[in-house]
Protein backbone atom coordinates (compact mmCIF):
# COMPACT_ATOMS: atom_id res chain seq x y z
CA UNK A 1 0.00 0.00 0.00
CA UNK A 2 1.25 3.68 -1.01
CA UNK A 3 1.41 5.81 2.31
CA UNK A 4 1.48 8.72 0.33
CA UNK A 5 -1.56 7.70 -1.30
CA UNK A 6 -5.01 10.11 -0.59
CA UNK A 7 -8.46 10.07 -2.07
CA UNK A 8 -9.28 12.88 0.32
CA UNK A 9 -12.31 15.11 -1.07
CA UNK A 10 -12.89 13.12 -4.00
CA UNK A 11 -16.31 12.04 -5.54
CA UNK A 12 -16.89 8.16 -6.48
CA UNK A 13 -19.39 7.94 -9.76
CA UNK A 14 -17.14 5.38 -11.43
CA UNK A 15 -14.03 3.26 -11.84
CA UNK A 16 -12.94 5.09 -15.35
CA UNK A 17 -12.20 8.02 -12.97
CA UNK A 18 -9.61 6.22 -10.23
CA UNK A 19 -6.23 4.80 -12.03
CA UNK A 20 -4.61 1.21 -11.21
CA UNK A 21 -2.89 1.85 -8.26
CA UNK A 22 -5.43 3.99 -6.52
CA UNK A 23 -7.53 1.08 -7.24
CA UNK A 24 -5.30 -1.54 -5.30
CA UNK A 25 -5.04 0.66 -2.62
CA UNK A 26 -8.48 1.06 -1.96
CA UNK A 27 -8.20 -2.86 -2.07
CA UNK A 28 -5.35 -3.28 0.69
CA UNK A 29 -7.09 -0.40 3.13
CA UNK A 30 -10.23 -2.84 3.02
CA UNK A 31 -8.22 -5.79 3.61
CA UNK A 32 -7.45 -3.59 6.91
CA UNK A 33 -11.33 -2.66 7.27
CA UNK A 34 -11.97 -6.13 7.44
CA UNK A 35 -9.37 -6.98 9.90
CA UNK A 36 -10.95 -4.99 12.51
CA UNK A 37 -14.41 -5.53 11.60
CA UNK A 38 -13.80 -9.56 12.61
CA UNK A 39 -12.27 -7.73 16.06
CA UNK A 40 -14.77 -8.10 19.29
CA UNK A 41 -14.67 -4.08 19.14
CA UNK A 42 -15.26 -2.92 15.39
CA UNK A 43 -15.89 0.25 16.08
CA UNK A 44 -13.39 2.97 14.80
CA UNK A 45 -13.09 6.72 16.30
CA UNK A 46 -11.89 8.05 13.08
CA UNK A 47 -14.62 9.82 11.34
CA UNK A 48 -16.75 11.12 14.64
CA UNK A 49 -18.13 14.57 13.83
CA UNK A 50 -18.66 13.45 10.40
CA UNK A 51 -22.31 13.37 8.92
CA UNK A 52 -23.32 10.76 5.91
CA UNK A 53 -26.09 11.12 4.07
CA UNK A 54 -27.86 7.99 2.61
CA UNK A 55 -29.89 9.32 -0.25
CA UNK A 56 -31.61 6.19 -1.74
CA UNK A 57 -34.61 6.97 -3.69
CA UNK A 58 -34.08 3.57 -5.60
CA UNK A 59 -34.80 0.22 -3.39
CA UNK A 60 -31.57 -1.29 -1.98
CA UNK A 61 -31.08 -3.86 1.15
CA UNK A 62 -27.74 -4.87 0.81
CA UNK A 63 -25.90 -1.75 -0.66
CA UNK A 64 -27.85 0.25 1.84
CA UNK A 65 -27.34 -1.01 4.91
CA UNK A 66 -23.41 -2.19 4.49
CA UNK A 67 -23.31 1.79 3.76
CA UNK A 68 -24.93 2.95 6.95
CA UNK A 69 -23.02 -0.11 8.69
CA UNK A 70 -20.00 1.03 6.91
CA UNK A 71 -20.61 4.58 8.67
CA UNK A 72 -21.49 3.75 11.94
CA UNK A 73 -18.07 1.68 12.31
CA UNK A 74 -16.55 4.49 11.62
CA UNK A 75 -18.33 6.45 14.13
CA UNK A 76 -19.72 8.93 11.81
CA UNK A 77 -23.61 10.24 12.01
CA UNK A 78 -25.61 8.56 9.65
CA UNK A 79 -28.69 10.54 8.09
CA UNK A 80 -31.17 8.45 6.39
CA UNK A 81 -32.84 9.37 3.47
CA UNK A 82 -36.86 8.02 3.24
CA UNK A 83 -37.82 8.78 -0.67
CA UNK A 84 -41.05 7.36 -0.26
CA UNK A 85 -41.91 9.50 2.68
CA UNK A 86 -39.93 12.84 1.55
CA UNK A 87 -40.88 16.13 -0.04
CA UNK A 88 -40.13 13.85 -3.76
CA UNK A 89 -43.32 12.79 -3.02
CA UNK A 90 -44.85 16.47 -3.20
CA UNK A 91 -42.77 17.19 -6.52
CA UNK A 92 -39.58 18.45 -5.05
CA UNK A 93 -36.81 18.51 -7.06
CA UNK A 94 -33.34 16.58 -6.59
CA UNK A 95 -31.60 19.73 -6.49
CA UNK A 96 -33.77 21.48 -3.74
CA UNK A 97 -34.12 17.77 -1.73
CA UNK A 98 -30.17 18.42 -1.95
CA UNK A 99 -30.02 22.30 -1.20
CA UNK A 100 -32.44 20.80 1.92
CA UNK A 101 -30.22 18.53 3.25
CA UNK A 102 -26.81 20.23 2.48
CA UNK A 103 -28.50 23.03 4.57
CA UNK A 104 -28.33 20.39 7.84
CA UNK A 105 -24.49 19.82 7.42
CA UNK A 106 -23.98 17.05 5.20
CA UNK A 107 -20.59 16.12 4.83
CA UNK A 108 -20.43 13.03 2.28
CA UNK A 109 -23.41 11.85 -0.07
CA UNK A 110 -24.25 8.20 -0.86
CA UNK A 111 -26.96 8.10 -4.00
CA UNK A 112 -29.05 5.46 -5.50
CA UNK A 113 -31.10 6.68 -8.06
CA UNK A 114 -32.89 5.40 -11.19
CA UNK A 115 -31.17 7.93 -13.80
CA UNK A 116 -27.82 8.26 -14.77
CA UNK A 117 -25.83 10.95 -13.85
CA UNK A 118 -27.34 11.67 -10.52
CA UNK A 119 -24.71 11.43 -8.40
CA UNK A 120 -22.91 14.29 -10.37
CA UNK A 121 -25.90 16.18 -9.70
CA UNK A 122 -25.92 16.18 -6.12
CA UNK A 123 -21.84 17.37 -6.70
CA UNK A 124 -22.97 20.34 -8.02
CA UNK A 125 -25.66 21.49 -5.85
CA UNK A 126 -23.92 20.59 -3.09
CA UNK A 127 -20.24 20.53 -3.40
CA UNK A 128 -19.58 17.81 -1.05
CA UNK A 129 -17.86 14.27 -1.95
CA UNK A 130 -20.63 12.11 -3.78
CA UNK A 131 -20.49 8.30 -4.18
CA UNK A 132 -22.32 6.45 -6.34
CA UNK A 133 -24.42 3.50 -4.88
CA UNK A 134 -25.90 3.10 -8.29
CA UNK A 135 -27.32 4.95 -11.10
CA UNK A 136 -29.50 3.69 -13.27
CA UNK A 137 -28.41 1.45 -15.57
CA UNK A 138 -24.66 3.41 -15.54
CA UNK A 139 -22.67 2.40 -13.09
CA UNK A 140 -22.52 0.71 -9.50
CA UNK A 141 -18.98 1.24 -8.19
CA UNK A 142 -19.08 0.17 -4.92
CA UNK A 143 -20.21 -3.19 -6.00
CA UNK A 144 -17.33 -3.73 -8.48
CA UNK A 145 -14.79 -2.74 -6.10
CA UNK A 146 -16.24 -5.72 -3.37
CA UNK A 147 -15.97 -7.50 -6.15
CA UNK A 148 -12.28 -7.72 -6.91
CA UNK A 149 -11.69 -7.42 -3.45
CA UNK A 150 -13.34 -10.72 -2.78
CA UNK A 151 -11.55 -11.93 -5.63
CA UNK A 152 -8.44 -10.21 -4.53
CA UNK A 153 -8.92 -11.45 -1.54
CA UNK A 154 -8.88 -14.96 -2.87
CA UNK A 155 -6.25 -14.93 -4.80
CA UNK A 156 -4.10 -12.31 -3.81
CA UNK A 157 -4.25 -11.12 -7.48
CA UNK A 158 -6.64 -9.47 -10.02
CA UNK A 159 -3.69 -9.77 -12.60
CA UNK A 160 -4.27 -12.76 -15.27
CA UNK A 161 -7.30 -13.88 -13.90
CA UNK A 162 -10.13 -15.42 -16.28
CA UNK A 163 -13.39 -13.95 -14.91
CA UNK A 164 -16.77 -15.14 -16.71
CA UNK A 165 -19.84 -13.05 -15.99
CA UNK A 166 -23.36 -14.41 -17.06
CA UNK A 167 -26.82 -13.05 -17.69
CA UNK A 168 -28.29 -10.12 -18.33
CA UNK A 169 -25.64 -7.80 -19.27
CA UNK A 170 -27.57 -5.21 -20.84
CA UNK A 171 -29.40 -3.82 -18.12
CA UNK A 172 -26.58 -4.40 -15.35
CA UNK A 173 -24.73 -1.27 -14.09
CA UNK A 174 -22.89 -3.78 -11.97
CA UNK A 175 -21.05 -5.32 -15.01
CA UNK A 176 -20.07 -1.84 -16.58
CA UNK A 177 -18.19 -0.98 -13.57
CA UNK A 178 -16.63 -4.25 -13.21
CA UNK A 179 -15.21 -4.51 -16.43
CA UNK A 180 -13.38 -0.95 -16.13
CA UNK A 181 -11.92 -2.03 -12.47
CA UNK A 182 -11.05 -5.89 -13.58
CA UNK A 183 -9.41 -4.91 -17.14
CA UNK A 184 -8.06 -2.12 -15.67
CA UNK A 185 -6.29 -4.27 -13.16
CA UNK A 186 -5.12 -6.59 -16.06
CA UNK A 187 -8.18 -9.50 -15.68
CA UNK A 188 -9.38 -11.24 -19.05
CA UNK A 189 -13.36 -10.76 -18.62
CA UNK A 190 -15.78 -12.44 -20.85
CA UNK A 191 -19.35 -11.47 -20.56
CA UNK A 192 -22.16 -13.87 -21.51
CA UNK A 193 -25.71 -13.76 -22.24
CA UNK A 194 -28.71 -13.93 -24.84
CA UNK A 195 -27.60 -12.14 -28.16
CA UNK A 196 -31.02 -9.53 -26.77
CA UNK A 197 -29.29 -8.89 -23.53
CA UNK A 198 -25.45 -8.01 -24.37
CA UNK A 199 -24.74 -4.68 -26.18
CA UNK A 200 -23.35 -5.32 -29.35
CA UNK A 201 -20.17 -2.26 -28.39
CA UNK A 202 -18.99 -4.10 -25.42
CA UNK A 203 -15.85 -5.54 -26.79
CA UNK A 204 -14.80 -2.42 -28.41
CA UNK A 205 -15.31 -0.16 -25.72
CA UNK A 206 -14.23 -2.27 -22.84
CA UNK A 207 -11.74 -4.73 -24.19
CA UNK A 208 -13.54 -7.37 -22.61
CA UNK A 209 -14.75 -10.70 -25.06
CA UNK A 210 -18.47 -11.55 -25.68
CA UNK A 211 -19.87 -14.94 -26.30
CA UNK A 212 -23.02 -16.45 -26.37
CA UNK A 213 -22.59 -19.69 -25.28
CA UNK A 214 -22.43 -20.76 -21.59
CA UNK A 215 -19.87 -23.49 -22.12
CA UNK A 216 -17.33 -21.40 -24.07
CA UNK A 217 -17.68 -18.41 -21.36
CA UNK A 218 -16.75 -20.46 -18.37
CA UNK A 219 -13.95 -22.47 -20.21
CA UNK A 220 -10.89 -22.90 -17.58
CA UNK A 221 -12.86 -19.49 -15.92
CA UNK A 222 -10.68 -18.32 -12.31
CA UNK A 223 -14.22 -16.86 -11.11
CA UNK A 224 -17.36 -16.82 -12.58
CA UNK A 225 -20.32 -14.01 -11.40
CA UNK A 226 -24.15 -14.82 -12.23
CA UNK A 227 -25.93 -11.51 -12.96
CA UNK A 228 -30.24 -11.44 -11.54
CA UNK A 229 -32.55 -11.15 -14.74
CA UNK A 230 -33.67 -7.29 -14.35
CA UNK A 231 -37.04 -8.01 -15.30
CA UNK A 232 -38.17 -4.22 -13.87
CA UNK A 233 -35.72 -2.50 -16.34
CA UNK A 234 -37.15 -4.64 -19.50
CA UNK A 235 -39.49 -2.63 -21.55
CA UNK A 236 -40.05 -5.52 -23.61
CA UNK A 237 -39.62 -9.30 -23.86
CA UNK A 238 -35.77 -9.49 -24.39
CA UNK A 239 -36.52 -13.73 -23.94
CA UNK A 240 -38.93 -15.97 -24.66
CA UNK A 241 -39.43 -17.00 -20.49
CA UNK A 242 -37.37 -17.74 -17.39
CA UNK A 243 -37.48 -21.10 -18.17
CA UNK A 244 -35.77 -20.33 -21.37
CA UNK A 245 -33.33 -18.41 -20.51
CA UNK A 246 -32.46 -20.89 -17.23
CA UNK A 247 -32.27 -23.69 -20.26
CA UNK A 248 -29.37 -21.95 -21.50
CA UNK A 249 -27.59 -19.96 -19.11
CA UNK A 250 -27.91 -21.45 -15.41
CA UNK A 251 -25.18 -21.34 -13.40
CA UNK A 252 -24.88 -24.85 -11.40
CA UNK A 253 -23.02 -27.84 -10.52
CA UNK A 254 -23.10 -29.34 -13.83
CA UNK A 255 -22.77 -26.08 -16.31
CA UNK A 256 -19.55 -25.03 -13.48
CA UNK A 257 -17.33 -27.99 -14.40
CA UNK A 258 -16.47 -26.36 -17.38
CA UNK A 259 -14.95 -23.62 -15.43
CA UNK A 260 -11.70 -24.45 -14.04
CA UNK A 261 -11.85 -27.12 -10.56
CA UNK A 262 -11.48 -24.59 -7.93
CA UNK A 263 -13.15 -21.67 -9.40
CA UNK A 264 -14.91 -19.05 -7.62
CA UNK A 265 -18.71 -18.73 -7.74
CA UNK A 266 -20.29 -15.00 -7.15
CA UNK A 267 -23.54 -13.30 -7.22
CA UNK A 268 -23.84 -9.37 -6.91
CA UNK A 269 -27.43 -9.97 -5.13
CA UNK A 270 -30.53 -10.39 -4.91
CA UNK A 271 -30.23 -13.52 -6.59
CA UNK A 272 -33.08 -15.05 -8.95
CA UNK A 273 -32.66 -18.80 -7.61
CA UNK A 274 -33.45 -21.63 -9.94
CA UNK A 275 -33.21 -18.38 -12.78
CA UNK A 276 -29.53 -18.25 -12.95
CA UNK A 277 -28.09 -19.78 -10.11
CA UNK A 278 -29.33 -23.01 -8.68
CA UNK A 279 -29.49 -23.59 -4.53
CA UNK A 280 -26.99 -26.31 -5.22
CA UNK A 281 -24.07 -23.92 -6.35
CA UNK A 282 -25.31 -20.93 -4.98
CA UNK A 283 -25.01 -22.61 -1.25
CA UNK A 284 -21.78 -24.86 -1.82
CA UNK A 285 -18.28 -24.68 -1.16
CA UNK A 286 -17.23 -23.11 -4.44
CA UNK A 287 -19.39 -20.22 -3.85
CA UNK A 288 -18.21 -16.40 -2.25
CA UNK A 289 -21.62 -14.80 -2.30
CA UNK A 290 -22.16 -14.41 1.04
CA UNK A 291 -18.56 -13.08 1.49
CA UNK A 292 -19.29 -10.77 -0.87
CA UNK A 293 -21.68 -9.45 1.39
CA UNK A 294 -19.45 -8.87 4.17
CA UNK A 295 -16.61 -7.69 2.37
CA UNK A 296 -19.14 -4.85 1.38
CA UNK A 297 -19.00 -3.36 4.55
CA UNK A 298 -15.28 -3.51 4.56
CA UNK A 299 -14.80 -1.88 1.26
CA UNK A 300 -17.23 0.80 1.97
CA UNK A 301 -15.63 1.75 5.45
CA UNK A 302 -12.46 2.05 3.35
CA UNK A 303 -13.35 4.37 0.59
CA UNK A 304 -15.82 6.49 3.62
CA UNK A 305 -12.40 6.52 5.58
CA UNK A 306 -10.13 7.62 2.57
CA UNK A 307 -12.51 10.20 1.11
CA UNK A 308 -13.56 12.04 4.39
CA UNK A 309 -9.60 11.86 5.62
CA UNK A 310 -10.06 9.53 8.30
CA UNK A 311 -6.78 8.07 10.40
CA UNK A 312 -5.73 5.46 12.18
Amino acid sequence: MNNNFSLLGRNLYDLDDFTEEEIINILEVSKVMKEINSREYKKLPTLKGKTICTLFVENSTRTRMSFELAANRLSADVVTFEATTSSLQKGESLQDTVTTLNAMGIDLYVIRHSCAGSPQIVNKHSGKPVMNAGDGRHAHPTQALLDMYSIYEKTGTIKGMKIAIVGDIVNSRVVRSNLIGMIKLGAEVTVCGPRTLVPSHLEEVYGCKVTYDLKTALKDADAVMGLRMQLERQTEGLFPSLEEYSKHYVLSKQTIKWAKKDALVMHPGPMNRGVEILPELADSSQSIILEQVSNGVAVRMALLFLILGGRF
